[in-house]
C-alpha cells in the first residue's frame, strides 16, 4: 500500500495516526513490502487465515499499513485498517510498562518481595515431583517484583506443558473471566511453583500477578490505572479489556476448526466485560493504536511531546535479564535470544532461524499478533491476525518479509 492511500485510510481510523511516508522516502523497498503483502495473500487463499494486518514504520513514520483478506471467516467484510483483535499476551508489555512507571514513582524497587504486595505469596512452596508424587519443599528464597518482570517467579501456564504443577493449573479456576484478580491472585499463590524462584525461566502468569500489584499500590481497578497513565495519554482509544457492542461489525474472528491441526479453536468474546482484567493477556486493540505504543518504545519512552516512562528505565526493560545462569523453558524465547522485563531482546545477530538486529525487542499474543521494535534500524512494526496455530510460521514469514524491504 502506497502512502497516498494508507492516508485515505489513517484519516478514517479514530485513534490518531502516526505521520505517513512513501516506503523509499524512509529507506524501505514499495515492490519488497508488495511481495510481503503478497506473500500473505497467498497464505489467505490457501486458506491458512482468514486475514491479517501489517503495519511497518521507520523513521517515525509509516511506510506501509496493508489488511489482507477477512475479518471473520462467516462474514463477507474485508480485513480493515480499524478491525480489533484479541491481542492476549501483547498485554504484557503494556502492563510491564505499568509496572515500572510505578517503580520510577518510587513506590517499590525491582527487588522488593511480592509477598509485600500480595501476602498470600509469603509462604509459598516449590512443587518437585519424586517418584509420581508432588512433594512441596520450602522455597529459597521469596519471589521478586523483577521475577514476575522476567518470567522467573517460577509461576507456570497449563498450557505450556504437563508437569504435576501444570496440571493442578488446568483443574483449577484460573482461566476464569469470572473471577476477579484479587481472586486469581490468592488462588495462584495457594499452588506449588513449578521451580525455585530465580532458577529457571518458565513462560507464565507473572504479568497478571504484576497486574494485581498495580492495582494494590494504585488503588485503582488495572483497567482504570492502564488508561489513567498510559492509553489516554497515548491517545489508545481503542486498547481495552473489552469493547462495546457497536464494535461488533469490526472484531476479527478465527477459523472455528484450526486449518492445520484440525482442533477447535475457542477465543474469548471481545465485547464480554470481564470481573478479571488479565494482565497477561486480556485487552483487544487495534494495529493502529498498538502502533503508537510501539513508536512510543521506539522513542525511548515518549510520543508527540507525551513522556510516560523514563528513557533509562526503558533501556533497563530492553535489556539481557537472565545471563548464562537462568534455564529458558520451552521455544518461546527463541535461540539467539534472551528476556528483558516484559520483552524478549535479541542477544546474537546470528543463530535464530529468522532477520532481526542485534537489541531487538518484542514480543506476541497467542492468537497470532505480534510486534517488534529495532532501535538500530529505527523501525517497527505491527502484525495482526486471529490464528494460533499459525502465529509462529506467520512471525517468521513477517520478519523475513519486512527485512528483506530495509534498503
Amino acid at each position: 500500500m502506497n502512502a497516498q492511500t494508507a492516508s485515505k485510510h489513517a484519516a478514517s481510523l479514530k485513534t490518531p495516526s502516526l505521520p505517513l511516508a512513501k516506503p523509499e522516502a524512509i529507506g524501505l523497498s514499495s515492490a519488497r513490502l508488495q511481495g510481503m503483502s503478497d506473500t500473505f495473500k497467498r497464505e489467505v487463499d490457501k486458506g491458512a487465515t482468514p486475514g491479517v494486518t501489517v503495519l511497518v514504520a521507520r523513521r517515525g513514520q509509516i511506510g506501509w499499513f496493508d489488511a489482507i483478506g477477512r475479518q471473520n471467516p462467516l462474514a463477507s467484510a474485508p480485513m480493515a485498517h480499524d478491525t480489533i483483535f484479541r491481542i492476549f499476551s501483547m498485554t504484557k508489555p503494556i502492563v510491564s510498562i505499568g509496572i515500572m512507571m510505578l517503580l520510577e514513582d518510587g513506590h517499590f524497587l525491582l527487588s522488593d518481595p511480592v509477598a509485600k504486595f500480595i501476602p498470600e505469596f509469603s509462604e509459598t512452596k516449590v512443587g518437585v515431583e519424586h517418584n509420581g508424587e508432588l512433594e512441596l519443599v520450602p522455597a529459597r528464597r521469596q519471589m521478586t517484583i523483577q521475577d514476575l518482570l522476567r518470567h522467573t517467579s517460577g509461576l507456570t501456564y497449563d498450557h505450556t506443558g504437563t508437569s504435576m504443577v501444570q496440571r493442578l493449573y488446568q483443574q483449577s479456576r484460573l482461566r476464569s473471566r469470572k473471577i476477579t484478580n484479587a481472586e486469581h491472585a490468592a488462588m495462584l499463590a495457594g499452588m506449588p511453583l513449578i521451580c525455585q524462584p530465580g532458577a529457571e525461566w518458565n513462560y507464565s502468569r507473572s504479568t497478571d500477578i504484576l497486574g494485581r500489584i498495580i492495582e494494590v499500590v494504585s488503588g485503582q481497578t488495572l483497567g482504570a490505572f492502564l488508561n489513567e497513565r498510559i492509553l489516554a495519554p497515548l491517545q489508545m482509544t481503542e486498547t481495552a479489556f473489552h469493547t462495546p457492542e457497536a464494535n461488533a461489525g469490526r472484531l476479527a474472528e478465527a477459523f472455528a476448526t484450526d486449518p492445520w491441526s484440525k482442533e477447535k479453536v475457542q477465543l474469548f468474546n471481545m465485547l464480554e466485560k470481564p470481573a478479571m482484567e488479565s494482565g497477561g493477556g486480556g485487552l483487544v486493540s487495534t494495529t493502529m493504536d498498538y502502533a503508537r505504543f510501539a513508536q512510543l518504545l521506539l522513542n525511548g519512552g515518549s510520543l508527540d511531546g507525551v513522556r510516560i516512562i523514563g528513557r533509562k528505565t526503558l533501556q533497563l526493560m530492553a535489556s539481557d535479564h537472565l545471563g548464562a545462569d537462568v534455564k529458558i523453558q520451552g521455544t518461546l524465547v527463541p535461540a539467539g535470544h534472551s528476556f528483558g522485563l516484559g520483552f524478549a531482546v535479541r542477544t546474537h545477530q546470528g543463530i535464530a532461524p529468522f532477520m532481526g538486529s542485534l537489541g531487538q525487542f518484542f514480543w506476541s499474543g497467542m492468537a497470532g499478533t505480534f510486534f517488534w521494535i529495532d532501535p538500530s534500524e529505527d523501525l517497527i512494526a505491527v502484525f495482526m491476525m486471529q490464528g494460533p496455530g499459525q502465529r509462529e510460521y506467520f512471525r517468521s514469514l513477517v520478519r523475513n518479509g519486512v527485512y528483506a524491504a530495509v534498503e
